[in-house]
């Protein structure tokens, strides 16, 4: 079974709220994740050696910021070597600020310059998600899980 990990920050509680529609389609489907809120749980970059894939959520700060509790993670990120490892990004965004989703954006390029292979496009939900973008969500979910199911078939 692929060892997965689920980390996010969240401060309104979109993301967090995006992060456990998307574990609970995970856990549905019989996918064991282990799950951090990054602002919250100890966690730090070189855990992520441990899991084959990654989910990784963040919300965008300010003008496409990344937001001031993941500075840090973020810096760490660029100095572990993740080949081998697969990610998917997701978070929540506000389109009233010119770069949309700009921490998301920022975090996939920091995932694949430090060796990680994105498999999905990332997923951004307009603030706080509404029954559509849970359904977006679980969408997410079951085609990160198809994902991985195809790649363990090769």
């Amino acid at each position: 079974m692929t060892n997965i990990i689920l980390l996010f920050a969240s401060m309104s509680g979109n993301t967090e709220e995006m992060a456990a529609t998307i574990e609970n389609q995970l856990k549905s489907n019989g996918f064991p994740v282990s799950s951090f809120q990054i602002d919250v749980d100890e966690i730090e970059v070189e855990d992520l050696l441990k899991y084959d894939a990654i989910l990784f959520g963040t919300y965008t700060w300010g003008d496409g910021d990344v937001p001031y509790e993941l500075e840090d993670f973020f810096e760490d990120l660029g100095e572990v070597d993740l080949g081998g490892k697969e990610v998917a990004l997701f978070g929540s965004c506000d389109s009233l600020y010119p770069i949309y989703g700009g921490a998301v954006d920022k975090f996939e390029k920091q995932f694949t310059d430090c060796g990680a292979t994105v498999i999905l496009p990332s997923l951004k939900v307009e603030l706080t998600p509404n029954e559509e973008d849970a359904q977006s969500c679980r969408q997410f979910a079951e085609s990160f899980i198809k994902h991985l199911k195809d790649a363990k078939e090769l």
